[in-house]
């Protein structure tokens, strides 16, 4: 491809994979030139993108993950390098389970050429698959929470170019995954037992960082989008938390000037609608 249609490159630095010590360049997104043109923001935070007339669409969240190409060991950029010594071994002997339960979702993802959707997608499955390998200091399961939104909406897009092949249905799973997951972060902090100290960028997307507040809104959105709907009891008592969080944290009914207007907004509409719910839910 002809350097001024480039999308990506590949680092200088060369990458040793703590894992099977295979020498790799990090692919990485080149965001000039009016590469990136953005688009409306989602109610999940997820940053929309328009085609560009000379790059056609780009997928940012494709870029995010460091992958080995050889033993698919995966993290985020800044974790990459820091597997604990003691996870290694672990890391190591469930190799082939990995690269395994990889091509059951995603047969055709190739982490040794550039980057697309499928391997995209497959990188931040990758990802949530080897935070695992991580001990609480690396807050691994608020980082499993944003990896698993991220790979939902790359499925979603996978499935509007190839619609037809159930795509939308592992979106779903993913979604509800990272319901489950951020979730299971915030009680984890809350009771000490995994801070989150170690999530520089709450994100959940790659424009902005939305920060501690923005993950309570998200984990009361997914409750109400992706949440179980079996036990109308339990799910009741889980959207009522919710919504007393949301309540508290951006300080609905107040003058809130400290907090991001945006967000703030979709925090007011998000509360209404789990009112809503449970007000009929009680008539």
């Amino acid at each position: 491809m002809a350097d001024d249609l480039k999308i990506s490159y590949q680092s200088k630095d060369e990458f040793r994979c703590p894992i099977c010590d295979t020498a790799f360049h990090r692919e990485e997104l080149l965001t000039g030139s009016g590469r990136l043109i953005a688009g409306k923001i989602t109610d999940e935070l997820h940053r929309l993108y328009e085609p560009s007339a000379k790059f056609g669409i780009i997928y940012p969240l494709a870029y995010q993950a460091t992958v080995c190409p050889s033993c698919n060991f995966a993290s985020m950029d800044r974790d990459f390098l820091n597997v604990p010594g003691q996870a290694k071994p672990k890391a190591m002997s469930d190799r082939q389970d990995r690269i395994d339960d990889m091509r059951k979702i995603l047969p055709s993802a190739d982490f040794t050429k550039p980057r697309d959707l499928i391997s995209g997608a497959a990188s931040l499955f990758l990802v949530l698959r080897c935070y695992d390998y991580y001990t609480k200091e690396f807050s691994p399961t608020m980082k499993q929470a944003i990896a698993a939104i991220r790979c939902a909406w790359l499925l979603d897009e996978i499935d509007k170019k190839y619609p037809g092949h159930h795509y939308d249905w592992l979106s779903l799973l993913f979604k509800r995954k990272s319901e489950f997951l951020y979730g299971e972060a915030i009680i984890r902090e809350q009771n000490g037992k995994e801070p989150l100290s170690a999530v520089k960028n709450f994100g959940p997307d790659t424009d902005k960082n939305y920060s501690y507040e923005g993950a309570l809104y998200l984990s009361g959105l997914l409750k109400l989008k992706y949440g179980q709907r079996t036990d109308s009891a339990k799910r009741a008592e889980a959207l009522g938390a919710s919504k007393r969080t949301i309540a508290k944290i951006f300080g609905l009914g107040k003058s809130s000037k400290s907090k991001p207007g945006p967000l703030l907004e979709m925090a007011r509409e998000l509360y209404e609608t789990i009112n809503k719910e449970i007000n009929e839910a009680d008539e």
